[in-house]
């Protein structure tokens, strides 16, 4: 859908090359840690802390061991992270990138 709109298109495969300290760290400041760490991954669950507060360095911790942990898809438009979704949110964040 993006390469049919003209948009550059880069597709990274979180589990192969996973993100650095510093990448989860500016998603989050993008987003927000609680919105970019799924909480209802079953990852979470077998690690025990689905039910657990996590702070957002702990959030942060978790998301770079475990890259299921990482919400999806993520997409960056215009200089705005939109996270999670399916194509009528990602025609909205094209739209509203111009």
């Amino acid at each position: 859908m993006l390469l049919q709109k003209g948009l550059e298109v880069k597709d990274r495969d979180f589990f192969k090359d996973t993100l650095s300290e510093t990448e989860v760290r500016e998603l989050a400041a993008m987003a927000g840690t609680e919105n970019i760490f799924a909480r209802r991954s079953p990852s979470l669950k077998k690690l025990g802390l689905a039910d657990k507060e996590l702070s957002d360095d702990e959030m942060i911790d978790l998301m770079l061991q475990e890259p299921k942990l990482v919400r999806r898809p993520l997409l960056k438009v215009g200089g705005k992270l939109m996270v999670g979704g399916g194509n009528a949110a990602v025609e909205a964040a094209i739209a509203e990138a111009g």
